[in-house]
């Protein structure tokens, strides 16, 4: 459904954009990260040229595999937050388990959000979950999500296996059928 020009603009959600996914020989690696980053900025671009909202989610975990205290846990330079732009930080893979996500959410009404980034068999997975439960809108953009290498199997059908799961609970769409020549955003 394409959106009026009288409705807000989806809220773009940024999951996980962390140094942690993209550095070779960590065991949460995004294996098509240089596509997958790019695509997020040609995103992320269009939302804040059009000054439309962009939230950004960072994975604080206390985790044995993931330590709080490195920088692979900072933002990657070019995808970082902008002054005005909402952060959350979220221990546990939902981003509801932040306090502070899960209360913003909760009183924001007609809430549409688009959703990008890393950690889909994680992050994107359980917070479109609970998002549904909640009566929140998603939609995932299918090629500006990623998730780490699985541990046996192809990584092509492990993506495309929890791609089918998130439908159940949210939209799943291209950043060509997103976002149409016009510019017009159809969620």
């Amino acid at each position: 459904m394409m959106a009026s020009m009288h409705d807000d603009p989806p809220i773009l959600v940024c999951a996980d954009l962390q140094t942690e996914y993209i550095t070779e020989g960590r065991s949460h690696v995004i294996t098509d990260a240089e596509a997958i980053t790019s695509r997020c900025l040609e995103l992320m671009t269009v939302w804040r040229d059009n000054l439309w909202p962009v939230m950004h989610l960072k994975r604080i975990a206390q985790a044995a595999w993931f330590n709080p205290a490195s920088k692979l846990t900072d933002w990657i330079a070019e995808l970082k937050p902008r002054p005005g732009e909402l952060a959350f930080e979220h221990p546990l893979p939902s981003a509801y388990s932040s306090t502070r996500f899960a209360e913003y959410m909760s009183n924001m009404k007609n809430i549409r959000c688009v959703l990008l980034g890393f950690s889909l068999d994680e992050t994107i997975l359980s917070t479109v979950v609970d998002g549904f439960h909640r009566s929140h809108r998603y939609q995932v953009v299918s090629d500006a999500v990623a998730c780490r290498r699985p541990g046996v199997g192809d990584p092509v059908s492990y993506k495309l296996a929890v791609a089918r799961v998130i439908g159940n609970y949210a939209g799943i769409q291209g950043s060509a059928d997103l976002i149409g020549a016009s510019g017009r955003i159809a969620v």
